[in-house]
């Protein structure tokens, strides 16, 4: 088996991997028959001549490869036709910006794999940078409030060699009194509270968080349960929310009234209920001015009505006006500040691809050498021509024309 490496070509410059130099020198010497290929490229965290020191073959033509690796979107005049790829698609959820994209997928005969659709029997999701983004979010969501309130600084992430450097500046950071609110409890937001944790932010209850005050920042973390209910019951049964999101309405309000700032880590759809609403917004006790939107889902499509567009490692945040309905400069007295990254994990590639390429390693590679993965096949959007059996209601979103 031939696997290359794809150079990111994809803008703004993404230099995460699938793969490390030394993860790639593992595989080499413990499956036989498998050569590695690295697309030479000067934007990687690791460079060219990291891996050619692990005796990793860099080249500029990858086409002999039979599966190839990347991270962000491929752009389409680099697709390969009738190779298997395997990289984020962004398309499961017609995602307009990537229509034609899964298009030209299916004109080119490729095998499209999304690492977001590889999942266990349980059908959680076995590989993801999620952990990271919520690590970088964190970290931006309280440098925008230093910078919104002027009473400290904290270095941009991606400035830092690696999180282990990021963390040394914690010790000495000397915080105001706040309430912050992160929605959800996996990667995303676990790797949110491991940031705030480390900065000495203590965690409590949702309940004490609307109901006490507190002279020092703390932060709650809801699950489904404390952001959603169901008309007319009581008892809130969390597998029939994920089976049925429509019948479910937010409980959100409370928070927007006592909180500060806003990390958004969940996982978001069409039907499920939204936060708050662009009215909500325009209201006096709308109280959070900074919201940290990892997850960036582009309004209207969106949980946070104000994420109007993605922001960029360089100039993270923006500002909106729930009055104007339009986007302002950040840090202004009537300004919401939106940070919404959509490559999160990208401010610390380093440490993300290692984390990354160690998840491909012990939860996919096995199952991409089988025949017949389940795994591999509930994974696959696009095969010869055509949408694999479980993205069939992709259909009408590649029929599409203008």
């Amino acid at each position: 088996m031939k696997v290359g490496i794809i150079r990111e070509e994809k803008n703004p410059p993404d230099s995460r991997v699938p793969l490390t130099p030394e993860q790639c020198q593992y595989l080499i010497e413990n499956n036989q028959d498998l050569d590695i290929f690295i697309q030479s490229s000067d934007k990687r965290c690791f460079s060219d001549s990291e891996y050619q020191e692990k005796n990793i073959s860099v080249v500029e033509d990858i086409s002999h490869c039979d599966i190839l690796l990347g991270v962000k979107e491929v752009p389409i005049n680099s697709l390969i036709a009738k190779k298997t790829y395997l990289f984020f698609s962004h398309t499961h959820k017609k995602q307009p910006y990537n229509r034609q994209l899964l298009q030209t997928i299916l004109q080119k005969n490729i095998r499209l794999i999304d690492y977001e659709c590889l999942c266990d029997a349980q059908g959680k999701r076995v590989i993801a940078f999620g952990h990271w983004a919520g690590v970088v979010g964190a970290h931006n969501a309280i440098l925008a409030w230093g910078k919104r309130k002027q009473t400290f600084d904290l270095k941009p992430m991606h400035q830092c060699h690696d999180f282990a450097e990021a963390k040394t500046y914690y010790n000495d950071l000397s915080l105001p009194n706040f309430k912050i609110i992160i929605t959800g409890d996996g990667r995303v937001s676990n790797g949110a509270a491991t940031v705030l944790n480390l900065m000495n932010i203590k965690k409590v209850s949702p309940q004490d968080l609307l109901n006490q005050e507190f002279s020092y920042p703390v932060y709650t973390q809801l699950s489904v349960k404390d952001m959603y209910a169901k008309k007319e019951e009581d008892i809130f049964n969390e597998s029939d929310y994920y089976q049925h999101p429509e019948q479910y309405y937010s409980i959100f309000e409370p928070y927007i009234k006592v909180s500060d700032i806003m990390i958004n880590g969940i996982y978001w759809e069409k039907k499920v209920p939204i936060f708050f609403t662009k009215e909500d917004l325009k209201k006096n006790d709308f109280k959070i001015k900074v919201i940290a939107d990892i997850t960036c889902d582009i309004a209207p499509n969106a949980s946070i009505p104000c994420t109007i567009r993605a922001s960029t490692i360089e100039n993270p945040i923006y500002g909106y006006d729930p009055n104007l309905e339009t986007e302002i400069k950040p840090f202004q007295p009537q300004s919401i500040d939106i940070m919404a990254v959509d490559n999160l994990p990208n401010e610390l590639p380093r440490d993300a691809s290692e984390d990354f390429g160690n998840q491909l390693i012990e939860r996919v590679w096995d199952e991409l050498k089988k025949p017949d993965s389940q795994m591999i096949n509930e994974a696959t959007i696009a095969i010869s021509g055509q949408l694999n059996k479980p993205y069939e209601y992709l259909q009408d979103f590649v029929d599409f024309e203008k």
